[in-house]
């Protein structure tokens, strides 16, 4: 006897929305397996953050319908927010407070039991322990960032959505929330995150959908992509660093060690 496909912890179908003459969405389509990470991928303008919106319950779309964890979100709203979390482009945490601070305080709005505990964890698991008895205001980008979605996973949603993550952020601050991200889907939480960043999708995501002017044009996994243009004639060069790999090299380690030391 065959198992039953697996319910899909996000499902789109013809999702519409307009705000007065502009179309933003225009029948979007898409599906994400569970445990995975799928990157949006898509211009400014392109109708990103308004799909997470309606995902998120937070905008009612026009037409269409969108499920996560098989509950629909605009007649299962409330179903659908427990199983989620939201993190937007800049982080949402209080500077004047500690980190571990922070944490306690999201812990207790949702009525966590153990607040400390929780919080206790969740900085070990995104590498704050040390930091953890100091301002946010003192913190790093990519610490900030590390901490905003350690808040965001309070409560054990099994989707998350993340709408730009890396935005403003240095290259090594980016490979750290890099890492995190990866982390969350290995540990079984679906990640669906809009980026403008091509390398960012490539790195991070199982698979890609471009979004453009309210559609989806493509979408798969990136080998799949790749596949849309025709092979390229073999070029022999030879393989020079990046920036990126030249800023790393320069002040990797001694950013590193500035960190710890403060």
């Amino acid at each position: 006897m065959n198992a039953a496909p697996a319910v899909p912890a996000i499902r789109v179908a013809d999702i519409r929305k307009s705000f007065q003459d502009l179309e933003v969405l225009r029948g979007v389509d898409l599906e994400v397996a569970r445990g995975s990470v799928f990157a949006l991928l898509g211009s400014n303008g392109a109708g990103k953050t308004t799909l997470i919106r309606i995902l998120s319950t937070l905008l009612r779309a026009d037409g269409g319908t969108a499920e996560i964890d098989g509950h629909d979100v605009a007649t299962d709203s409330a179903e659908v927010r427990a199983a989620i979390s939201l993190t937007g482009q800049f982080a949402a945490v209080d500077g004047q407070l500690s980190g571990r601070e922070n944490l306690v305080l999201i812990a207790r709005l949702r009525h966590q039991r153990d607040p400390g505990a929780i919080a206790d964890a969740l900085l070990a698991r995104f590498d704050l322990t040390e930091a953890a008895g100091r301002k946010v205001a003192t913190y790093s980008g990519g610490m900030r960032r590390r901490l905003d979605i350690a808040m965001s996973l309070i409560g054990s949603p099994s989707v998350v959505f993340l709408d730009e993550p890396t935005t403003g952020l240095d290259p090594q601050s980016r490979l750290e929330v890099w890492a995190t991200v990866r982390g969350l889907a290995d540990g079984g939480t679906t990640v669906l995150l809009t980026t403008q960043t091509l390398d960012e999708a490539e790195h991070l995501a199982d698979r890609i959908a471009i979004l453009h002017e309210g559609r989806i044009l493509v979408e798969g996994a990136l080998d799949e992509l790749q596949r849309v243009l025709p092979v390229a004639e073999p070029v022999h060069v030879a393989q020079q660093p990046s920036l990126e790999d030249v800023f790393l090299a320069l002040v990797g380690d001694q950013r590193s060690s500035k960190e710890t030391a403060a």
